[in-house]
C-alpha cells in the first residue's frame, strides 16, 4: 500500500537583525575548534573544544588559522565573534546554513560565504556551509560539521611546502579557496561520468521508469551543485577587485588564477546541465520512435487486411443472384485473388521501404 507523503510545515523566523540563530541540520554536541598557527619558522596545532582556546593568538607575528565544527552551538560562536569584534549581521549570516555564496567588507575584515562539496562515499555528495572571516594576521572559518577538503593544505603548511609560510593570512584566504573550488572539479569529473553512463543507458536500454527516473535524479543534483558554486564566480571577482588592505597586491595575481578556474566549473556545470536537459528529450524522444515503430507494423497489418476484409464482406452478402456464389471453383480462386493481393501489398510496402 502506498503510503501517503507527509506535508511538510515552514515556521517564519522574524527575529531581530544580528540574532544568532543556527538554520540548518548537521547538529554537533559540542564545538570543535582545529587551531593552525605559523610562520616562516614555527608550526603549532591544536584541537580543542573550549572556544577560549582561539582567543590566544590574536595580535601576535603569526598567521593563525582557527576552524569552528558545530554552528548549532551559538553561544561559543558568539564569544570568538564578540573577541574578533565581528559584526552582529556577519554572527547572524555565520549560523545561517542557507546564504548563498557572497562576500561582506568591513572595516578590519573581510567576510566570505561559500560552499564546500565533498564526497561522503563514491556516490552521495556532501553540500557544506562554510563561513570565512579574514582579519589581519587571522582567519576564521566556520563549519556545521567534521570532514572537510583541506587535508593536503594542512599538510602543505606543516611540512612548508610552496610559499604559504612565508605569507600573510590572505595568501591562506586564497589558498582555502582554491582547494574548495578545485574539489568542484573532482565533483564534477565524477558527476560526468554519471551522466555519461545514463546516456549509455538511455541509447541502449528498453525505456522503464528507472532511467526516467534517474534522469530526474541528475536534474536535481545539476540544479543543486549549480546553486552552490555558480554565485561564487561573483564573490571572487569582488575580492578581485577590492581595495582593502588586507589583500596584498601579489596575491590579487592569484586571485586572477583562481578566477579563471572558477569559470572553467561554471562553463562545465553549464555543460553537463545541457547535457541532462538534453537526456530527457532524447529519452522521450526513443519513447516516440518506439511508440512509432509498433504503430507503423499495426497500420501496416490493418492495410494488408482492408481489401481482404472488403472481398470477404462482398461475398459474405445473402444474394441468390451472385454468379460466383454458385460456380464450381469459385472458393478457390477467391482463395488466390485473397493470397495474391497478401503478396503484391507486401511488396509494394518492401519497395517504399516502409518494411
Amino acid at each position: 500500500m502506498k503510503q501517503k507523503k507527509k506535508n511538510k510545515s515552514y515556521k517564519t523566523r522574524n527575529l531581530p537583525p544580528g540574532t544568532i540563530s543556527y538554520r540548518g541540520k548537521k547538529a554537533l554536541s559540542t564545538t570543535h575548534i582545529d587551531i593552525i598557527n605559523y610562520n616562516q619558522e614555527l608550526h603549532t596545532v591544536m584541537e580543542s573544544k573550549n572556544v577560549e582556546d582561539g582567543f590566544n593568538f590574536k595580535d601576535k607575528d603569526t598567521v593563525t588559522w582557527i576552524n569552528v565544527n558545530g554552528l548549532n552551538n551559538i553561544d561559543d560562536i558568539d564569544k570568538l565573534g564578540n573577541h574578533y569584534h565581528l559584526h552582529s549581521l556577519t554572527m547572524e549570516d555565520i549560523g545561517n546554513t542557507h546564504h548563498r555564496p557572497k562576500m561582506d567588507e568591513f572595516d578590519n575584515y573581510l567576510f566570505i560565504v561559500f560552499k564546500m562539496l565533498h564526497f561522503k562515499n563514491e556516490h552521495e555528495i556532501i553540500y557544506e556551509h562554510i563561513s570565512m572571516v579574514v582579519g589581519d594576521g587571522y582567519i576564521l572559518t566556520f563549519q556545521e560539521a567534521d570532514g572537510d577538503v583541506f587535508n593536503e593544505l594542512r599538510e602543505r603548511i606543516r611540512h612548508g611546502k610552496g610559499r604559504i609560510r612565508g605569507l600573510s593570512s590572505d595568501y591562506l584566504m586564497y589558498a582555502i579557496l582554491d582547494a574548495v573550488v578545485d574539489n568542484y572539479l573532482t565533483i564534477l569529473e565524477a558527476f560526468g561520468d554519471k551522466v555519461e553512463e545514463l546516456e549509455d543507458a538511455v541509447f541502449n536500454a528498453e525505456p522503464n521508469n528507472i532511467i526516467s527516473s534517474k534522469i530526474q535524479q541528475h536534474k536535481r543534483e545539476i540544479l543543486k551543485i549549480r546553486r552552490s558554486i555558480v554565485p561564487l564566480r561573483e564573490v571572487i571577482n569582488k575580492l578581485d577587485k577590492t581595495e582593502t588592505g588586507l589583500i596584498e597586491e601579489k596575491t590579487h595575481n592569484f586571485l586572477h588564477d583562481l578566477y579563471d578556474h572558477i569559470i572553467h566549473v561554471n562553463e562545465t556545470i553549464e555543460l553537463y546541465r545541457e547535457m541532462v536537459w538534453g537526456l530527457m528529450d532524447m529519452y522521450m524522444t526513443i519513447i516516440s520512435n518506439k511508440m512509432n515503430e509498433v504503430m507503423k507494423v499495426l497500420t501496416i497489418i490493418a492495410t494488408v487486411f482492408i481489401p481482404l476484409t472488403f472481398i470477404v464482406g462482398i461475398y459474405g452478402m445473402n444474394f441468390d443472384n451472385m454468379p460466383e456464389l454458385h460456380y464450381r471453383y469459385g472458393y478457390f480462386i477467391l482463395w488466390g485473388v485473397m493470397i495474391i493481393l497478401f503478396f503484391l501489398m507486401l511488396v509494394y510496402f518492401r519497395r517504399k521501404k516502409w518494411l
